[in-house]
């Protein structure tokens, strides 16, 4: 059974840093991209940063760029988006997911599996 389970999520003061996990399990063999969304109350989910298994190759929004890291660590399957200077905007739940077929792109809707989220909240 595929499992997508985040973690690292809280309330930090605005220009703080954050850690998020994306534990992964039950993945067939091959390459996949591991994709951060997050979604704010009253709007829709929207793609954050992604990152291809085989490449490492990764993208990022515009709003977050110079701002937050992905990176991953495949012996222990697990994918991490380090996310500094936090501002209020960046208030949301934060999902990971996976696309299959790896074409690492931020499109929601090229994600099959997705995690629970987690919540992340900057105040002012």
């Amino acid at each position: 059974e595929v499992q997508l389970v985040e973690s690292g999520g809280g309330l930090v003061q605005a220009g703080g840093s954050l850690r998020l996990s994306c534990a992964a399990s039950g993945f067939p063999s091959g390459d996949y991209t591991i994709g951060w969304f997050r979604q704010a109350p009253g709007k829709e989910r929207e793609g954050v940063s992604c990152i291809s298994s085989n490449n490492g190759y990764t993208d990022y929004a515009d709003s977050v760029k110079g701002r937050f890291t992905i990176s991953s660590d495949n012996a222990k399957n697990t994918v991490y988006l380090q996310m500094n200077s936090l501002k209020p905007e960046d208030t949301g739940v934060y999902y990971c997911a996976r696309d299959i077929y790896n074409r690492a792109l931020l499109i929601r809707r090229l994600y099959d599996y997705w995690g629970q989220g987690t919540q992340v909240t900057v105040s002012s």
